[in-house]
Parts: structure tokens; sequence; C-alpha cells
């Protein structure tokens, strides 16, 4: 467990901050930029658990604590100091959501349009987490060019976007409420 009795250590003042391997980097670096987004993601998921409940809210509360263990993956580099024993992303994560995907996409019916993001509140919120999540998404695997970043890891924030997409046509009153793209409409 994490202890945080100071919430200010004057440490990032000069523009660098610590890995969880006690490495410093700049704060703009790519590992920083990757895991910080994961974190933007998680705090609009707080957002979208707003308008939900039951299992729905128990499925975001779970991903927001993957989220968390994510972001520990990240800031401890793999093969670095300290990383053995490191907290990582394992398949068992990525499964479940994928066991998640299914079953409420089981409930939908199929798409003959792209959606657009809206339609209720909590979709709409959904929505733009999926989004944050793809920009994420996109950080992780460039960083994965450059630094080891482990498969599962990757994985994970894959599923992520294509969870929040279903859970946002479910939102949407099982896909009733959803607001579908009109190719040219508007011409």
């Amino acid at each position: 467990m994490v202890t945080l009795n100071r919430i200010y250590t004057k440490s990032g003042d000069k523009g660098q901050t610590a890995l969880g391997d006690g490495t410093r980097l700049p704060k703009h670096a790519l590992r920083i930029a990757a895991y910080g987004t994961v974190d933007e993601a998680n705090a609009a998921l707080g957002i979208a658990r707003l308008h939900t409940s039951g299992a729905d809210d128990e499925m975001l509360a779970r991903i927001q604590n993957d989220l968390f263990d994510l972001g520990a993956d990240l800031c401890v580099p793999e093969g670095g100091r300290r990383s053995e024993g490191a907290l990582r992303i394992v398949d068992s994560q990525v499964e479940r959501l994928e066991h998640e995907i299914d079953a409420m996409n089981a409930e939908l019916a199929p798409l003959n349009s792209f959606v657009l993001p809206g339609g209720t509140p909590g979709a709409a919120h959904l929505h733009l987490a999926r989004t944050i999540v793809r920009r994420a998404e996109r950080l992780m695997v460039e960083l994965s060019e450059q630094e080891k970043v482990g498969a599962a890891a990757i994985k994970y924030i894959n599923r992520l976007s294509d969870h929040l997409f279903v859970m946002a046509r479910y939102a949407n009153d099982r896909g009733a409420k959803d607001v579908l793209w009109k190719p040219g409409a508007n011409r």
C-alpha cells in the first residue's frame, strides 16, 4: 500500500518528476505523458460513474482500479531498477474486459453506421473517456517503440477503448438512443 503523508514535496519544481524506481525524468517525457494520460482517462471515468449504477458502476470501479495498476506498471520501467516484483497488468485483466464486452454486446443490435458521441449523459462521458484512452494507447505504443512496455498493458488499453465504446452504446438504452452518423447529411 502507498502512504501519502505529504502532498507537495517541491521535488518537481524544476520540471522533473520521479518514476516508481527513483529515476528522474522531465515532466514532458513520453513515459510520463503515457501514464499521465492514463490518469486523465481515469478521471473521465470518475465523471462517467456519476451516471451509472449497479453492475455498470461496478465494472467502471474495477476499470478505475486497473488504470491505477496500469499507471504503476508504466511508472516502473521493465528491466530497470526495482522492476522485479513490480505491479504489472496481466492477461486475466484483459480477458475480464473481453468477457464484459461480449456480455454487453450480446444485448445490442448490430450497427449499420458509425456512432457519434452522445445520447445519454452517461454515454457521452464514456465516449469522452474512450477518446482519452485512445490517446493513452497511442502514447504507450510510441513508448513501446523506444522502451519495453508489457504486451498485456498494451492489450489492456486497446481492449479498454472497445469496452468503453460498447458500454456507451449499452448506456444509450441498449443502443436505442445511439446517435448515428449520417454521411454527408449537411452538405
